[in-house]
């Protein structure tokens, strides 16, 4: 058994007793809380934490009624190390479901994740990533070079535009002009789903009118340009030496024993890839041009690195950026059985969230907190669940590496051409966008050529 900073036992059993009494929360109606977790949850989180400790609850309408908040280290620690057979991710995502398709990554537990997962990996090892790179220097090139110079732009506007193409060109692996141009804006509604539509993708009734209806016409559409894609790709006579994300699954599926993914359980995966990496490296791009932009001195740094081609410096930018702005503010487990965690025992059919945004900014683990300090990734790494903007356990997203990959490229072709400054001295406050968190005013900067 081990133990978090305030004494209280971390142990996750799921059998034997335990404490029959359900962690602390507010007690204001279902609704109320819904929407504050829905809109808020990135300043409630904080409030309910210093009123109730590490272990609280929140309860909402739906799907889930009841969600058990964790911030202790050793709790994040036992969900993320507990057995899978228990901790189901796929059930604790189901909100995403009608987004990303039924075969996703993210919404399979069990079996159906493990080969899932062994199918993805060869696609982000690190002989793959390196074959990415060439093709995201490219992109980044291309896109930064179009920046206005002397007038202040949304940072996050553009690092959206370039992840979208990098995911166009470089996981799908998509060459022809005509079917790019076509994908581009389907491509960009699909990834900006908001909340409402999101919640309401679930019901039939809803999906024939308004938002919903102009979502799914728009998941249609793009449907029939991946299908045919995929098919092309089969067919394809260079296959073996193409490089794209597409390309190397088909490769490995060649290998197979089991056989590789069907073309729906491909086009759910490659969607998820689209949701999950376009827009939370496009925020982290954006907060760290936000943060780097305030802070003359770390500036200079990494223009220094960028032009001496010292990527583990960007890269502990980039990291940073994740660690002060966390995109995702939390992650989460269903339970399949009662589970004894954080001295609590929690009913089969609970959610628990380890609170990514709350153990990243908590002073016991991260000296000064509030300060963008790339250096802490530097001088050493921090403690084990204490940093986990891409998950923990074996649900870790298999693109940390990716992410990781394009924002150092991102950052090294920005900081070798501009110098970056404030559109206004005060920061920026984050705001919920669908399941992520985003600048409030769009990361505005403005950039000018270095002399």
């Amino acid at each position: 058994m081990s133990s978090d900073t305030d004494g209280r036992p971390a142990v996750a059993q799921t059998s034997g007793a335990g404490p029959a009494r359900r962690p602390p929360g507010v007690r204001l109606p279902a609704v109320v809380q819904t929407l504050l977790f829905a809109r808020y949850r990135h300043r409630l989180f904080p409030l309910l934490r210093r009123r109730y400790g590490d272990v609280f609850t929140l309860r909402l309408t739906a799907p889930t009624r009841h969600l058990v908040i964790l911030a202790g280290q050793e709790d994040i620690r036992t969900v993320f190390a507990g057995p899978v057979e228990v901790l189901h991710a796929g059930e604790g995502n189901a909100i995403m479901g009608p987004a990303l398709g039924d075969h996703s990554v993210l919404l399979t537990d069990e079996h159906e994740h493990r080969r899932a997962r062994r199918l993805l990996t060869p696609a982000f090892t690190g002989t793959a990533l390196r074959g990415y790179q060439d093709m995201v220097v490219e992109l980044t090139r291309a896109e930064v070079e179009r920046w206005p110079e002397g007038q202040a732009f949304a940072a996050h506007r553009r690092m959206r535009a370039l992840t979208l193409e990098v995911i166009l060109q470089v996981v799908f692996g998509v060459t022809d002009r005509a079917r790019l141009a076509a994908l581009r804006p389907l491509v960009r509604g699909l990834a900006d789903i908001g909340p409402v539509t999101l919640l309401g993708l679930p019901y039939p009734a809803l999906r024939r009118v308004g938002p919903w209806r102009r979502y799914v016409s728009c998941q249609r559409r793009v449907d029939r340009l991946l299908y045919a894609e995929i098919a092309d790709r089969r067919r394809a006579p260079d296959l073996h030496s193409r490089t794209d994300v597409l390309s190397r699954l088909l490769q490995a599926a060649q290998n197979e024993p089991g056989g590789g993914f069907t073309d729906p359980e491909l086009r759910d995966q490659l969607i998820t890839l689209l949701l999950a990496g376009h827009e939370t490296t496009a925020t982290a791009l954006a907060w760290a041009l936000h943060e780097l932009a305030r802070r003359p001195e770390q500036l200079r740094r990494a223009q220094r690195a960028a032009d001496e081609g010292d990527d583990a410096h960007l890269t502990a930018v980039a990291k940073e950026a994740l660690r002060l702005k966390p995109v995702v503010h939390e992650v989460a487990r269903q339970l399949t059985e009662p589970l004894t965690v954080g001295g609590y025992r929690l009913p089969a059919g609970a959610t628990v969230m380890p609170a990514i945004g709350l153990v990243q900014s908590d002073p016991a683990h991260h000296e000064d907190p509030d300060s963008f300090r790339p250096e802490r990734f530097l001088d050493g790494q921090p403690p084990a669940n204490t940093w986990i903007p891409f998950g923990g356990g074996a649900r870790r997203c298999l693109g940390a590496g990716f992410a990781l990959l394009e924002a150092t490229v991102a950052l090294r072709e920005t900081l070798v051409r501009y110098d970056v400054h404030p559109e206004r001295p005060e920061p920026e406050a984050q705001r919920a966008h669908h399941v992520t968190l985003v600048p409030g005013r769009g990361a505005r900067v403005v950039v000018t050529r270095r002399v």
